[in-house]
């Protein structure tokens, strides 16, 4: 899986709102400046993200975005659901969003199964991790902060 650009600005924003949810609502574009995101992107973001009642607007010189009542325990894979739809690496594998895919027998297909493991452990980890447990996290400069992969940066 590769996140979409309309994933990741949406919850760098949410990131965001969660940060400074006490600081009350905060405008389009304070949002978008502190995150480094286009506005008129954000805004189109946004307002998926209001209609999914994950953020609430308010308006008047005072107003801009924050999030829902009970907002910061929506779980990662709500808010891709909400911006991108399917979450599965292909199409024939996906709960949601299922597309038939070109192999001759999906009942057969050892890719397919594959792939169905690789989804399940994927939405094991973003059903499980809400925006405000995502926002609680420090952050690394490295690549593999778990030397998990020593091999691949070797390679460069």
């Amino acid at each position: 899986m590769r996140l979409s650009r309309r994933s990741e600005y949406g919850l760098r924003a949410l990131i965001d709102l969660v940060r400074h949810e006490d600081d009350g609502p905060v405008p389009l574009a304070t949002l978008a400046e502190r995150n480094r995101l286009p506005p008129k992107f954000l805004e189109q973001i946004m307002a998926t993200l209001k209609h999914g009642g994950i953020v609430r607007t308010t308006l008047g010189s005072h107003g801009g975005y924050a999030l829902a009542p009970g907002a910061s325990a929506t779980s990662l894979s709500q808010v891709i659901r909400l911006l991108d739809g399917a979450l599965a690496p292909v199409g024939c594998v996906s709960l949601l969003f299922y597309e038939p895919c070109s192999c001759p027998n999906e009942a057969t297909c050892s890719l397919r199964d594959a792939m169905i493991d690789v989804r399940d452990r994927m939405l094991s980890l973003l059903d499980s991790e809400t925006i405000a447990q995502t926002a609680a996290r420090k952050g690394t400069p490295l690549l593999d902060p778990h030397h998990l992969h020593p091999e691949a940066i070797r390679g460069g």
